[in-house]
């Protein structure tokens, strides 16, 4: 039987996610100032052509598989990164955080997109904010580091955007807000996951060291719709 983080787009979509979906009962997507993420019920030609024609923009968008695919002509793949999806396999409870995190709001936007703009933890628009839960640890008036929660799929919630900015890394910041995070989420009776790339072994490195384990590689595709294409 497939496990839910098997389809984590899809899954998330119909689930924690669902007041963010658009779409029907085969394809759903994110607006594309929330996620770039798409998923389908099924792989097939059918559901591919209907996710092409449901889409209502020519951004790429992003989708997640655990094996490697080919995929229809009307899709054109732009990138294809490799990652790890772990899950916090640690019985006992994490740490609490000992700095003094702040919740993003609205307000805060600007200074979030400018920290992962800078530190590329992945995609993140004008509202990704509204995934939830973001919190982040200033210098002054300045963010500096931040982490917040992206898919959420049935009690599994995927920790995301975990960024420091390079003048302000080896404080430990990221630890802290990952700490907080695994805290939050355990409390909610959820069960904390994330997704990493496979070559980004500092990072690993620090997931493994708090508990997360690998469950397995994952592909994340970058696809677009191949203009002229129906």
């Amino acid at each position: 039987m497939e496990h839910v983080l098997d389809n984590p787009a899809w899954n998330a979509l119909i689930s924690g996610n669902k007041h963010l979906s658009y779409g029907n009962e085969q394809v759903k997507y994110f607006d594309k100032e929330v996620s770039p993420f798409a998923g389908i019920k099924e792989n097939s030609m059918d559901n591919f052509q209907i996710l092409f024609e449901l889409i209502p923009h020519n951004v790429p968008i992003l989708f997640i598989t655990p094996v490697e695919m080919e995929f229809p002509g009307q899709w054109k793949v732009l990138n294809c990164i490799t990652g790890l999806q772990m899950i916090y396999d640690d019985l006992a409870e994490p740490a609490d955080a000992e700095l003094e995190l702040l919740r993003l709001t609205d307000e805060h936007i600007p200074q979030m997109l400018a920290l992962t703009k800078l530190t590329n933890p992945g995609p993140f628009a004008a509202r990704t904010i509204d995934f939830g839960h973001y919190y982040g640890v200033f210098e002054g008036e300045r963010l500096v580091a931040m982490a917040g929660q992206r898919l959420h799929i049935f009690e599994y919630a995927e920790v995301s955007a975990v960024c420091t900015h390079p003048d302000y890394t080896g404080k430990g910041y990221a630890k802290q807000l990952l700490l907080h995070q695994l805290g939050r989420i355990k409390t909610a009776s959820g069960i904390p996951f994330l997704h990493v790339r496979y070559d980004n072994e500092r990072a690993i490195k620090v997931y493994e060291n708090l508990g997360f384990v690998t469950r397995k590689k994952i592909y994340f595709y970058v696809l677009k719709k191949n203009d002229g294409v129906q």
